[in-house]
């Protein structure tokens, strides 16, 4: 008799402990879910900001070659166009003088030309160095300098 009240009790016991090492595996895989939900958030935002970063740069990226390309093509056009109106002046003036007149004018015409539009890549190309020093080196010092403590998704503007 007494050895059936062990038995039941151990039984029992084993039972309890069976049932509390469930209840211990449903919490900790429910702690393991939130932990990784808040890993899935945090690489998120770190991701997030650098795809932010990268759309920052191409833009400029993008911005610095359609100027370029831009002044290109209004100097090939702006060239075609001078072309044009000397070489009409030179084939139907009938005075000497004017004709050397007006091939100064256009050797002076096209160096102040390419000056300009030299001028206009030298800037644009600047430009985008600021550009790159100011917003983008700050937006990447704004992310090497993220504290631990912060909450991702939070916004750090300031």
């Amino acid at each position: 008799m007494i050895t059936l009240f062990f038995v039941s009790g151990l039984l029992l016991l084993a039972f309890c402990t069976l049932g509390y090492s469930y209840w211990q595996l449903l919490l900790c895989r429910r702690e393991t879910r939130i932990l990784n939900s808040h890993r899935i958030v945090a690489s998120s935002a770190i991701q997030k900001s650098r795809m932010d970063l990268l759309e920052v740069r191409n833009r400029a990226r993008l911005l610095e070659d359609s100027v370029s390309n831009g002044a290109s093509a209004v100097e090939k056009l702006h060239k075609a166009i001078s072309n044009t109106t000397f070489g009409l002046i030179d084939l139907f003036s009938k005075d000497d003088e004017f004709r050397r007149s007006a091939r100064k004018a256009r050797e002076t015409h096209d160096e102040a030309s390419q000056q300009i539009y030299r001028t206009v890549r030298t800037t644009n190309k600047a430009l985008h160095i600021l550009a790159d020093t100011l917003i983008i080196g700050k937006a990447e010092k704004r992310l090497a300098s993220r504290k631990r403590g912060a909450r991702p998704g939070t916004n750090d503007r300031q």
